[in-house]
């Protein structure tokens, strides 16, 4: 026998080689199939638990209604007489257990069953199901399992599958070549080219197993295959389903019958234009959040319309369906889009779009404005820039050719060019008019404002706008909405979000101005953490404080959409400030020198008040022992130093009783105590979803995953000290010292 040469592998090794590759063919196939094979999984569950709430359902109906769904003479004295009270008794006696009860045989079974099943068929149709948030039920866990391994095994595949696809073609392609090397006997009768194809087929296998592992594909998809049959820790996935709820619910939207409200979601457009718009597509590839049904709508409503209003009420999602429009222009081809939004909200498009979608993102802001515009003109991506930096810098600026401008502009807070002879709204009529797509988004309701709807509505389709007068608003809502039908969309969370009551959970960056930014600097260089924490809100002016005017807009808008708001601050000046920035808009605030009694008729006077208001709270006062449902709108002024307090609080609207979405705002500013806060609190609050709220001793629980405030303080004083005034060469909060 001849000897093998240098270097080539010897038949044992060969083999051991080709059996990795199968190993990694078949994991990656399992891969490949691992959504499919979750999405029958999440069928099941869900079909187990809808039947359930049905059953649930049933158990509320005389079983005297069975005698109204058919001919047949029906033995209902022999059932009351047995102790069956309702449907739900009878369908889970069903024909065994009936037939043993006195005076009902074979055939008055059949007819009960028959008459019971037409009665669930009708709960089952009309059944809006919602994820109940009872981690004992075995039934809903096991959904939320299911939907939790399906969300995994899509993500998964999302990152590796064009890795996937080549590896599983290359290995098909080499495999049989490998065979040869792997078999003494096969191997001898080889020579020449079908040798050398043998010895280079091993290679190319030992190369796609070596780059499985380095990418981490091959683990992931172990992981993922794993959980298809033993899925992840109950308390594990239910502390993620508290926390991305939404992501939870659009995966099962999209797999089983759920009973969302296809007209309300469709924003009850004309059917023949609802029509138009599921035939759109809809190119997700760039996108890194599933989208719900209705966000979805709304998107392919902005590419099938090209120019249109977004006017989603608050919460559902406006900016990240915007994303999705942007993401699938670029995706299809498109190189340039321009996001233009007020200042409040600038650092928000920022992080929203680097965490939703894989576009580069400039920030077209501050010092570096011009060199970020240029890089967006020469190198493409997704612009932000806000209302007055459009003004400044001139529309021209912004277009990416002599002719024509972005593939798509996104202008948020539209109701912000209302006057059509502002210079802003100038602006951006002037760039609307050289762009094929434009989306305006506003959660403002338009119906009662049809001079300001006609001149957001001359930017987009100005034929339209010329058939609009002040009688299609007269004639209310659907008459409205009817008349601006092709230009116009707009869904109430009540309609869409039909697992209410549900808690969206928004942060809201700002970045601080010349005003708040020196008091911030003052409190650093006197090292007072408390200081360092109001420091946003120590202005005279409401103007000169971001977060003073973040609050006023998202106050004034919810007040617009007909909701009441609580505003939860620890500090007592920071409650002053707010309630006189409100105005009239506020009711005297809860703060600790109000005697208990006199707290809850304040909370009797903000739940009985006809028109919006404003609660403004001290955190610990307002936060615990008050109920305050009236309540859907929660922002919070400043992120607390315990997880407990703002659960607790925000506990407060989000609880049995609330049958609206719960909105929560977190006012945060970049590069100040407020993000050190946030990360340093993060695994903080995990430990606190994952443990605390499943133990009826949550606040004993609570106290021994908090930090000492003194220990945090410290900390934080420290690394702002060194960003802001020690070290040149820290230039952001993700860049200071910080020890845990």
């Amino acid at each position: 026998m001849t000897a093998p040469r240098a270097g080539l592998p010897d038949v044992a090794t060969a083999r051991a080689v080709v059996g990795d590759g199968d190993a990694l063919a078949a994991l990656l196939a399992a891969l490949s199939a691992a959504p499919g094979t979750a999405r029958e999984q999440v069928r099941g569950a869900f079909g187990d638990s809808r039947e359930e709430k049905v059953l649930a359902r049933l158990d509320t109906v005389d079983v005297g209604s069975l005698r109204d769904v058919t001919r047949e003479r029906l033995r209902l004295g022999a059932l009351a007489d047995a102790g069956v009270r309702t449907v739900g008794e009878v369908a889970r006696l069903g024909r065994t257990g009936l037939e043993k009860l006195p005076e009902i045989g074979p055939q008055t079974a059949t007819h009960l069953l028959a008459a019971a099943e037409q009665v669930a068929r009708a709960v089952r149709e009309s059944l809006r199901f919602r994820i109940d948030l009872t981690p004992t039920d075995p039934v809903a866990t096991a959904l939320v399992q299911a939907l939790h391994t399906l969300d995994q095994a899509d993500a998964a595949v999302a990152r590796h599958g064009d890795q996937v696809r080549a590896a599983l073609a290359e290995h098909e392609r080499v495999r049989a070549d490998a065979l040869v090397a792997a078999s003494g006997p096969r191997r001898l009768l080889a020579w020449g080219e079908r040798r050398r194809r043998a010895f280079a087929a091993v290679a190319t296998l030992v190369g796609l197993v070596a780059q499985a592992r380095a990418t981490g594909l091959a683990e992931d998809a172990r992981r993922v295959t794993t959980l298809l049959g033993e899925p992840a820790r109950p308390y594990d996935v239910w502390a993620d389903f508290r926390r991305r709820s939404a992501a939870y619910y659009a995966l099962l939207d999209g797999v089983a019958p759920t009973g969302r409200d296809v007209a309300a979601a469709a924003g009850h457009l004309p059917a023949e234009l609802v029509d138009r718009v599921q035939t759109q597509a809809l190119d997700e590839s760039l996108l890194r959040v599933s989208l719900r049904g209705y966000q979805a709508f709304g998107a392919r409503f902005a590419l099938a319309q090209r120019r249109v209003v977004l006017g989603d009420e608050m919460g559902l999602g406006k900016t990240v369906q915007a994303i999705a429009v942007v993401a699938h222009l670029l995706a299809r081809g498109a190189t340039h889009a321009l996001v233009v939004c007020p200042a409040s909200v600038l650092e928000n498009w920022v992080r929203e779009l680097r965490a939703h979608a894989d576009l580069p993102v400039h920030a077209v802001h501050g010092e570096d404005r011009d060199e970020a515009a240029g890089a967006w003109r020469l190198t493409g991506g997704v612009a932000v820039v806000t209302f007055a930096g459009l003004r400044r810098a001139g529309t021209e600026a912004f277009a990416t050719t002599a002719a024509a401008g972005p593939a798509v502009l996104v202008v948020d807070e539209a109701h912000y060019v209302k006057n059509p002879l502002a210079k802003r709204s100038v602006a951006v009529a002037a760039l609307a008019g050289t762009t094929e797509h434009v989306l305006l988004l506003t959660g403002t309701p338009m119906e009662n404002r049809v001079e300001e709807f006609r001149t957001l509505l001359g930017y987009l389709q100005p034929g339209l706008a010329a058939r609009l007068d002040a009688a299609h608003g007269a004639a209310g809502p659907d008459a409205f909405r009817h008349a601006v039908a092709p230009a116009y969309l707009r869904r109430n969370a009540e309609d869409v979000l039909e697992e209410l009551p549900e808690l969206v959970q928004v942060d809201e960056w700002e970045r601080l101005g010349t005003v708040d930014g020196a008091a911030y600097r003052e409190a650093v260089a006197a090292g007072s953490f408390m200081a360092m924490r109001r420091a946003a809100f120590a202005v005279e002016h409401p103007e000169d404080s971001a977060k003073l005017r973040r609050l006023g807009e998202i106050a004034r808008e919810a007040a617009e959409n007909g909701r009441k708001v609580v505003v939860f601050s620890y500090f007592r000046d920071v409650v002053d400030v707010v309630v006189r920035a409100l105005g009239d808009l506020a009711l005297p605030p809860l703060t600790g020198s109000v005697p208990a009694r006199t707290r809850q008729t304040i909370v009797d006077d903000f739940t009985a008040a006809e028109v919006p208001r404003v609660l403004v709270s001290q955190i610990d006062v307002g936060g615990v022992g008050l109920n305050i449902q009236a309540a859907s709108v929660v922002i919070l002024c400043e992120p607390q130093t315990k997880p407990t307090t703002e659960a607790q609080a925000v506990a407060r609207a989000h609880r049995m009783g609330q049958v609206e979405t719960v909105q929560v705002h977190r006012l945060l500013t970049v590069d100040s105590v407020d993000e050190h806060l946030v990360r340093l609190l993060g695994t903080k609050t995990r430990l606190f979803d994952a443990y605390a709220r499943r133990s009826a001793l949550a606040e004993e629980v609570a106290g021994a995953v908090d930090v000492s405030e003194a220990s945090l303080a410290r900390v934080v004083v420290d690394a702002e000290r060194a960003r802001l005034f020690v070290d040149p060469a820290v230039t952001s909060v993700e860049d200071a010292p910080v020890e845990r």
